[in-house]
């Protein structure tokens, strides 16, 4: 070295500068890899992610491969711009040498490198794993005894690294990444992949048609309601049961009744013939499993049960996949009907209305931990049913009932306050 001269010594020196930007920027491109999207990439056949995933198995042999060069290429470029400096500025080189070339080095070779990989990990990685991999071969045994030595030293802290750390996704981190899709997602297949996420969140109790609401025949009624009910009825299953749902006999397929219909031979007995056996339904059950009853079971509708054995009401197959899919018809879009918005920005809002639907409907987070329906948290609140209008706010929101009949909240206006938009 002392025979080389000054401009071979800075050569050798830039280019080992370059051997340390091409290491660090390797090891911030690998580990900034998307693993998913390198597994689609692999799945797909790409030559470099296949080389990449091939060197991210074992990120210690990697690491080790990585760090081993850098460490090097830094020392030996120390060694080389002391002696530059030495011979250009004597003792005094030892100073300026340090100070040079550690700004050289977090500059041009640690800084600059790694914020483009960051921000470029498949553009530099990609590449970079056509070199690395064969280094590796080459190097394998000084990789292998410096990895089995810190490999070692881990263990004395519990850290073992043959155990690969499993990538698996929580429900809320892949609610998270379809959120973030932006652009590369539809905003409604957005819509539709959150609407799986959440099925295991929401229960038959939370969508279903309250008894109140079910429309169904009951037999104790004259047989000439019984025809006006089945000739406008928009169902195509309906509950049959003896004077109050509870005493339910089963469920009637129109398309079972059609042909008596024709021939006007619809009778009560007639109808017994062709009504099958109540399915009935948890109400706790979360939507993800009783879509895979459906499923199994061959069935569309179900009798939900309170744990007293007390029905509640009914859950179609159709309810289930409008929490997927939204609303598959018009015929049953009500939440037009029950949100009605003023000038002033505040709404007029049937007491019946499901929170969980004016949420979605207006994107706001009313609490959907209790009551199911408007009405229903009003008189939680309150903890009795009103017997005068009343205001009232409730997270945010501000409450004021306009209408109160029969036991019940009918119409409330609600106006989110500032305080319900400051947690948007």
């Amino acid at each position: 070295m002392d025979d080389a001269s000054i401009s071979t010594l800075t050569a050798i020196l830039v280019l080992l500068i370059l051997c340390s930007a091409f290491f660090s920027s390797s090891e911030t491109g690998m580990m900034s890899l998307n693993r998913y999207r390198l597994r689609h990439l692999v799945k797909n056949g790409h030559r470099a992610a296949r080389k990449a995933n091939s060197l991210l198995e074992r990120p210690d042999r990697l690491i080790g491969l990585i760090l081993i060069g850098n460490n090097f290429v830094n020392i030996l470029a120390s060694a080389i711009a002391t002696v530059i400096a030495v011979r250009l500025w004597g003792d005094a080189g030892i100073m300026i040498a340090t100070a040079g070339l550690t700004l050289a080095i977090l500059i041009f070779a640690e800084v600059s490198p790694k914020t483009m990989a960051a921000l470029h990990p498949e553009k530099v990685a990609f590449p970079a794993s056509y070199i690395l991999q064969p280094m590796l071969k080459l190097a394998y045994p000084l990789v292998w005894i410096i990895n089995g030595i810190t490999n070692g030293f881990l263990r004395l802290f519990g850290v073992n690294v043959n155990e690969a750390g499993n990538e698996h996704l929580s429900t809320e981190e892949l609610r998270t990444i379809v959120h973030e899709a932006g652009s590369l997602l539809p905003h409604r297949n957005q819509s539709m992949l959150l609407g799986v996420l959440e099925l295991n969140e929401v229960t038959v109790n939370d969508i279903m048609i309250p008894r109140n609401e079910v429309e169904g025949i009951d037999l104790d009624m004259e047989m000439d309601e019984i025809l006006d009910l089945l000739s406008k009825t928009g169902h195509t299953r309906l509950p049959v049961y003896r004077g109050d749902i509870n005493n339910i006999v089963g469920i009637l397929h129109m398309r079972n009744l059609a042909q008596l219909i024709q021939q006007g031979k619809v009778t009560k007995p007639a109808i017994m013939q062709v009504v099958h056996e109540a399915y009935f339904v948890p109400e706790s059950t979360p939507l993800q499993t009783q879509l895979l009853n459906f499923q199994k079971q061959s069935r569309r509708i179900g009798v939900v049960v309170d744990e007293y054995g007390d029905i509640e009401g009914i859950v179609t197959l159709e309810d289930i996949l409008e929490e997927i899919v939204g609303e598959l018809s018009n015929d049953h879009d009500e939440m037009n009907q029950e949100i009605h918005p003023q000038e002033d920005g505040s709404f007029f809002i049937d007491g019946s209305a499901y929170i969980r639907e004016v949420n979605k409907a207006l994107n706001w987070k009313l609490p959907t931990d209790g009551p199911k329906t408007l009405n229903g948290l009003i008189t939680e609140i309150l903890e009795s049913i009103p017997n005068a209008n009343v205001c009232l706010e409730v997270a945010g929101y501000r409450m004021e009932t306009l209408q109160i009949c029969d036991n019940l909240v009918k119409t409330v206006r609600v106006i989110k306050t500032a305080k319900a938009r400051e947690s948007l």
